[in-house]
């Protein structure tokens, strides 16, 4: 009987020891687990405190990518606790943004000095905002007709009456104003004539979720239009230290001409087309606005290379065409000291054409006063590129019956952004103009507008952030 006790004693003993044995090990294996996830967490908040530092040093220095060295990275920093011990580091590599555009990528990688072994890595992109955020960008009340289809956002520093359908935000800088489409009370600053017409101020703005997807906000704080002097002024400075500068023609302008070799052809326009009899309009800077194609009408210059920083700047009238293939550029037309009586446009009558549609071609054209699209336009015109009229507007100068072939036109297509001081428009509504104008938003140019565009913002926003294996 002893030895069966014993027997039973020990099986017993056995058991329990390997239950203990196991409790042991569950909870040492669950420590261990909850000091790994602690640590885990610690390593991914350094990765953070690296994005804030480099945040908070952008905010001082604006261009400055290489964290403050003159070297290259990876950039190596302690951090500290309140005590002053290093409790880890955080490892930053950073990619500067492509010429003329403010997209800055930052890889942070966080270890701990418990366990140099575990790291953890997160990227974020951050970007100050340009005037290209928008897909229309207006100075002066608008008005988007029935069957508009826009993608992109839109503002107007005046009102906007929205007849069509919005797929993303409409803002506008004014609660409520005298739309000059038609007679009656004050509007709502962005509203719409779709049934049922919205009501007049102030009565509660209705959702119209049919018209305003995105929805619809005023007032809003205005754009500065004003303050692209500024920046026309620094583009004439930054092109004629590294890019393409060029004086007055001696003639009425240029016409630059973009290759796909990364070159464009210079003339110099000595002739336009006359208008016929009976052709004209008391618009503002009206004319043909179009090259005459006889001999001498215009005088080869040069070739050029497409230049370092993108900027090509002239000081005079500008006609632009052609087609480009992986380059960023911005080409600026304005005359230094300001003055309404002297400011200069920019025309295009032929297409422009990007190659590739993936962000790796864009093409600003800046205008000090107005963006035109000529009488000798062609039928079926296509334009890629974001467009600014500083002073002006966007658009087509009125061509009636009576200026012969070109007055209507089939179809125009942009394909960028647009940003008027004054009322933009390819058509009038007596018919003629472009029959057809599909106006669509590059949301490439949200992250990578043209080179050295207008900016909304001094600060850095945050464009994506996302956790790297």
């Amino acid at each position: 009987m002893r030895g069966q006790l014993l027997i039973q004693v020990l099986v017993f003993a056995a058991i329990a020891i390997l239950v203990l044995v196991g409790i042991a090990s569950f909870v040492s294996v669950s420590i261990q687990a909850g000091r790994i996830t602690v640590q885990r967490e610690l390593a991914i908040e350094i990765a953070e405190a690296g994005i804030d530092y480099y945040r908070w040093h952008l905010a001082h220095s604006p261009n400055d990518y290489q964290d403050g060295t003159g070297s290259a990275g990876p950039y190596v920093h302690n951090l500290l606790d309140k005590n002053g011990n290093i409790v880890g580091q955080y490892i930053l590599d950073i990619i500067p943004p492509p010429v003329g555009s403010t997209l800055v990528a930052i890889t942070s990688t966080g270890k701990i000095s418990a366990n140099p072994n575990l790291q953890r890595k997160i990227q974020t992109k951050l970007a100050i905002p340009s005037i290209a955020k928008y897909a229309v960008i207006a100075n002066a009340a608008m008005r988007f007709g029935a069957g508009t289809e826009v993608f992109g956002p839109i503002h107007s520093n005046g009102g906007i009456r929205f007849d069509g359908l919005a797929h993303n935000l409409v803002t506008s800088s004014v609660s409520s104003y005298d739309d000059p489409d038609h007679t009656g009370g004050n509007e709502f600053g962005v509203h719409t004539h779709v049934s049922p017409t919205d009501p007049l101020p102030p009565a509660q703005v209705p959702s119209r979720p049919d018209v305003f997807e995105a929805g619809r906000q005023f007032p809003v704080p205005a754009v500065d239009f004003a303050g692209l002097t500024a920046d026309l002024a620094q583009m004439k400075a930054d092109a004629q230290t590294n890019g393409k500068y060029f004086a007055g023609s001696g003639g009425l302008g240029y016409r630059i001409v973009l290759k796909t070799n990364d070159t464009f052809d210079l003339y110099r326009v000595n002739s336009l087309v006359s208008p016929p009899s009976g052709c004209s309009s008391s618009q503002s800077g009206w004319g043909t606005w179009s090259i005459n194609t006889t001999g001498g009408a215009q005088t080869f210059l040069a070739n050029h290379q497409f230049p370092a920083n993108g900027i090509i700047f002239a000081e005079d009238h500008l006609w632009v065409e052609g087609q480009i293939d992986g380059a960023r550029l911005t080409i600026s037309s304005a005359k230094f000291p300001d003055n309404s009586s002297t400011r200069t446009s920019i025309a295009v009558n032929n297409n422009i054409l990007y190659t590739n549609y993936d962000g790796s071609d864009v093409i600003g054209l800046i205008a000090q006063n107005n963006f035109n699209v000529g009488l000798k336009s062609l039928d079926t015109l296509r334009i890629d590129a974001a467009l600014i009229a500083q002073n002006g507007r966007v658009g087509r100068h009125y061509y009636g019956s009576s200026c012969g072939t070109g007055y209507v036109g089939s179809t125009i297509t942009l394909l960028g952004m647009i940003a008027t001081n004054q009322r933009y428009g390819f058509a009038y509504t007596d018919g003629t103009g472009y029959q057809t104008r599909n106006i669509n938003y590059d949301g490439n140019l949200l992250y990578a507008p043209p080179p050295s565009f207008p900016r909304t913002s001094d600060q850095y926003t945050t464009i994506s952030w996302e956790e790297l294996k």
